[in-house]
Formats: structure tokens, C-alpha cells, sequence
């Protein structure tokens, strides 16, 4: 044994300062420390400020009079002795649960044929598919007019009343909420366990039976979420019926009639309200079914592989094509309308529809508008979002405060964006409020594109930290690193393909939102979507297609930059992926 080894046998290792425990702290590394608990008080302040107290605010708006008296009963007694409410309410259902039959049905088809067949091209079919995500709700209803209108391609094909009223929402609804359902439906299908088809197979089940014992009975909870979110889509959508409803109005057209036209804010309020009850009865019914359902991939599961089969494959292929030709239908009429002098009878090519600073709407101070809303709601939504479910998923705290900033994400899931919008009128605009100053500004509407979209980024923010292992944290505490200076180092570079799903899907939820915001910008606030919905009440229609179809063109196209320029930085952050 050596003499150094003999001096120092029996004695307690010594380790440097910066290995095991944490060395000493001065009173800067200690605010950083501490920073995730104050930071979690202050995210919940941010959900009180920008959700419940807008909602108490509406609530408060329906439930008491001017006075301060309860007068819920009377409005209530009131609303239902019209005598147009409840056939409102009857049309407001009706075609929400028709848009259910017609979207689900075909959503589903279209995801199948994604996950479960043979066909070529299913990247391009699942593109055209998702095209409708990146215009406003009014688009489609635009088209519509110009395809099946009055002045239509195709005017006689719905009858004397043409497209306006039943069939016109139900088709334009249809193209708007088709998207939204085959996400969540495509998501259901991808995850299948190749063992059950395996013994499906070997106990000679027939294709169609091995269909509906193995593949519905494992889509039963994305279908009925998939039913509930189109649901609640189509009863709180107005813009599409504003266009062409004609004499057949629904709930949410008449709540944004009773504010903006008829200044009866106890009515909207009251409407708003009634627009929350669906909402959240399924959004109650969906989370209480996910916990009962129970997983279908387990440790042991084997991917599932589509085998050949030649009619499956054409039925599917015959799906995809219907679905992707409608939907490109759509979009071409829109766009083609906007190009040409009167569509359908002079079809010279033109600009003049796009000169918007003479039109009515806004002029190109709506379109500047929504790229900054959209940059500013896409920056900071990113980053309160990602901390947001990094608080909650990799820091330690009360199980109650945790559980409580998670109820409080997920709510906006939960409140559509016409009753958000409504709330935040009633509790910004009210001369008592010391936020009163934000309302009709830039600011305002970012919080409120945040608020209302905030949900879908958490869930992506929290399914990628959930991936990863607790040990990072553990490691760095063990060497007195702050939790704060881990989450940046570390943290955020291993989840940075989420961080940019994220940022992609503020920017183009934000270009095309009007829901949420039609009841909170100024005339220097105007946005793109609200000008479409303006130009098309001032009977300048071509015009409204143009801006929906820049809108619809700046949406793909910075998702096509943004994925161009993040592909090289995901390269360098994301080398740790790729095998040795």
C-alpha cells in the first residue's frame, strides 16, 4: 500500500464543494431557489385574473340587476316566455347534432384510412385534410355563398331558399369543425395493440367483424370526445351562421346580436351563460370516461401493421378523396372569388379585391394587427404555458396547489370562446376595475388569445415533460444548481419540438380566431378575422374572401417557415435522439 492510500485509509472521503451536497448559499442563490413556489402563486393569480374572475363577471352580470338585486328567476322566466326562445334553442341543437352525424362519421373514416390501411400519399391526404385549421370559421360560409348562393354555381341545388339557413350551417360547420375531430380521432388510431388483431385473425374473425369487437370498442373514447368537441364548436360558433343562417338564427348569433347590435348585456350575458352549460356537461362527461377507460398499449404490446387487402384499401381510398375534394372545393371557391372581377361571370383576374384600405373592415391596419397579435400571443403564450406545466410537472409543492394550477389550465377546455369573450367585457370594461385601462388594447387581446387556447399547449408542454426522468432534477439539487437554471439548461432544450408545436399552434389559432375577440377590439385593434366578418356586413364580399384568404396563406406559410427554420436549431438540441 502506498503512504498516501496508508494515511488516508479509514478516513471519511472528501469530496469537492460542488459534489453531493449542496455547498453553501448566498442570499441570490436562495431567491432562486425559491423562485417555483412564488412563481406557482403568481401563474394562479394569472388564471384567476384571465379565466374566473371574467366568468364570476358574466355570471354576476346575468344573475343581478343594476342594483345589486338577484333577478336570475325574473331573466330566466323572461327568456323563456318568448316566444322565439325555444325554437332557437331547438334550431341551436338541431344543427349541432346533425353537424355530429355528418363530421364524426367522416373524421373517422378519413383517420382510418390514415392509420389502419395501405393507401399511398397519406401524408399529403392527412395535409389537405388539415388545411381548413388554418382559415377563420368565415371562409367556408363565404364559399358556400358563392358555390350554392343566390347568385351561386349551383343556386338551385338546395331549392327555393338556396343555401341560407339549415343546410348553409350545416355545411359550413361541417368544414370548419372536420379538422378538429379527425385530430383527436387519428390520435385514438394510432395507438393499437397487433396481438388482438392477431388473435381476431386466428380465430377466423371475419375483417368486418374483427372491426367491430376490436377497432370501434378501443375508439369508443375519442369518438364521443370527438362528438363532444364538434358539439360544443357548432353551439357557440356565430360567424358561420352570421353568414348564412338567413332566417334560421341560433343561440350564439343571437348572444352577439343582444351585445353589439341591441346593447341588452344582461341578455348575452344570460345566453352566454346558457352557451357554457354543454360545454361543460361534456367536457365532465369526457374526462370521467378517460378515467375509466383503461390502457390499450401495454409493455408488451406489438405494433400494429395494416396487412394488404385490396377493398379496404379502395373503400379508403375512396373516402380520402371524397372528403379531401370537398374540403379543396371550399377553399379554391374561396380563394379563386377573391382573384377575379365577379365570380361566376367575369372571370379577368384582379387585385382590386385586395386594396382593402378602401373597403370597409379595417383596411391593412386589421391585417398588421393580427400579425402582431398573433407574434405577441405566440412568444409569451409559449413561454407562461411551458413554465406554467413545468411548475406542475417537474417541481415539488402542496399536492393541492398542484392539483388546483391543473383545474385551473384545464378549464379554458371547457369555456368557449364567445362566452370568454363576453366575460371579459363585463369584468375589463367596468369603470371599477383597476385593469379597466387594458380593455380595447393590444395587450387585452393577447391575454385573452392566451386564456383561451391555453389548454391544448398545456397538455402538449405536459406530455413532454412527463417523458422525462425525475433523476435530471435530483442531480442538479444535489449540486445546488437552482431549479430555474435546470429547467433552462436542461429542460427546455430536450423539450423544444414541443415548445415549437406549441408557438406554431398560438400563431395560427390566433390569426384566425373571432370568437374571443369580437367583443374586445378598438378601432386600432381591429384584426384580420373581424375585418372579414365587417366587410362581408358591408355587402363587400369578394373583399372578405380576400382577407380570408391571406389569412389562410400567412397561417400556412409560417408554419411552413417556422418549420423550415427550427429544423437545423432541432437537429443540434435534439442529436441525443438519434442512435449512436
Amino acid at each position: 500500500m502506498s503512504r498516501a492510500a496508508h494515511d488516508t485509509a479509514g478516513m471519511p472521503a472528501i469530496r469537492p464543494a460542488h459534489y453531493g451536497a449542496a455547498p453553501r448559499r448566498g442570499m441570490g442563490a436562495g431567491v432562486a431557489h425559491r423562485a417555483p413556489s412564488a412563481m406557482k402563486w403568481l401563474w394562479l393569480a394569472g388564471v384567476a385574473v384571465a379565466l374566473v374572475l371574467p366568468l364570476l363577471a358574466l355570471f354576476r352580470q346575468a344573475w343581478f340587476d343594476g342594483a345589486g338585486r338577484w333577478a336570475l328567476g325574473a331573466r330566466v322566466a323572461e327568456l323563456l316566455a318568448n316566444p322565439n326562445f325555444l325554437p332557437l334553442l331547438g334550431r341551436s341543437v338541431a344543427v349541432a347534432l346533425a353537424t355530429v352525424a355528418l363530421v364524426v362519421p367522416l373524421a373517422f373514416g378519413f383517420a382510418y384510412a390514415l392509420q389502419r390501411s395501405r393507401i399511398a400519399a397519406r401524408p399529403l391526404w392527412r395535409g389537405i385534410a388539415l388545411l381548413p385549421l388554418f382559415a377563420p370559421s368565415l371562409l367556408p360560409a363565404i364559399a358556400l355563398v358563392y358555390l350554392f348562393g343566390n347568385q351561386g354555381i349551383f343556386k338551385h341545388a338546395f331549392g327555393a331558399g338556396g343555401i341560407y339557413g339549415f343546410w348553409g350551417i350545416l355545411l359550413g360547420e361541417a368544414f370548419y369543425t372536420f379538422p378538429h375531430a379527425l385530430m383527436v380521432l387519428v390520435a385514438t388510431l394510432s395507438l393499437a395493440d397487433g396481438r388482438l388483431y392477431e388473435a381476431a385473425r386466428a380465430m377466423g374473425a371475419s375483417p368486418w367483424r374483427t372491426f367491430c369487437t376490436v377497432t370501434l370498442p378501443g375508439a369508443r373514447q375519442g369518438l364521443f370526445a370527438a362528438g363532444c368537441l364538434v358539439l360544443t364548436l357548432v353551439i357557440t360558433d356565430f360567424g358561420v351562421p352570421k353568414v348564412v343562417g338567413g332566417g334560421y338564427p341560433v343561440l350564439a348569433l343571437e348572444a352577439y346580436k343582444a351585445v353589439v347590435g341591441q346593447q341588452k348585456f344582461e341578455t348575452g350575458a344570460l345566453i352566454g351563460m346558457l352557451l357554457l352549460l354543454p360545454a361543460l356537461l361534456t367536457f365532465g362527461v369526457d374526462m370521467a370516461m378517460q378515467r375509466r377507460q383503461r390502457a390499450q398499449m401495454s409493455s408488451r404490446a406489438q405494433v400494429y401493421v395494416p396487412g394488404p387487402d385490396r377493398m379496404r384499401d379502395a373503400v379508403c381510398l375512396l373516402v380520402v378523396a371524397t372528403a379531401s375534394a370537398a374540403l379543396l372545393t371550399v377553399l379554391v371557391t374561396a380563394v379563386g372569388a377573391s382573384l377575379v372581377k365577379l365570380w361566376p361571370y367575369n372571370l379577368q383576374l384582379t387585385l382590386g379585391h385586395y386594396d382593402f384600405d378602401n373597403m370597409d373592415g379595417g383596411g391593412w391596419l386589421a391585417y398588421r394587427n393580427s400579425l402582431k397579435l398573433s407574434l405577441l400571443s405566440a412568444v409569451a403564450g409559449a413561454a407562461i404555458i411551458f413554465l406554467g406545466a413545468w411548475l406542475t410537472e417537474r417541481t415539488r409543492g402542496p399536492a393541492w396547489l398542484h392539483a388546483l394550477l391543473r383545474g385551473g389550465f384545464l378549464l379554458p377546455m371547457a369555456v368557449p370562446g364567445l362566452v370568454l369573450g363576453l366575460g371579459y367585457v363585463f369584468f375589463f370594461n367596468a369603470p371599477d376595475n383597476p385593469l379597466h385601462a387594458l380593455y380595447g388594447t393590444m395587450a387585452l387581446l393577447v391575454l385573452c388569445n392566451v386564456a383561451h387556447f391555453y389548454t391544448t399547449g398545456h397538455l402538449t408542454a405536459a406530455a413532454a415533460l412527463r417523458q422525462l426522468d425525475t433523476e435530471f432534477e435530483a442531480a442538479a439539487l444535489s449540486l445546488g444548481v437552482a431549479p430555474l437554471v435546470t429547467c433552462w439548461r436542461v429542460t427546455v432544450p430536450i423539450c423544444l419540438p414541443a415548445i415549437l408545436d406549441i408557438f406554431r399552434y398560438l400563431f395560427v389559432s390566433s390569426m384566425t380566431t373571432v370568437s374571443a375577440v369580437i367583443f374586445l377590439y378598438s378601432p386600432d385593434t381591429v384584426l384580420a378575422a373581424i375585418s372579414v366578418l365587417n366587410m362581408d356586413d358591408a355587402g363587400d364580399t369578394a373583399p372578405a374572401a380576400a382577407m380570408s384568404t391571406l389569412i389562410l396563406l400567412t397561417a400556412i406559410v409560417a408554419a411552413l417557415l417556422l418549420h423550415a427554420a427550427s429544423a437545423g436549431w432541432l437537429r443540434r438540441t435534439q442529436a441525443w435522439r438519434r442512435p449512436a
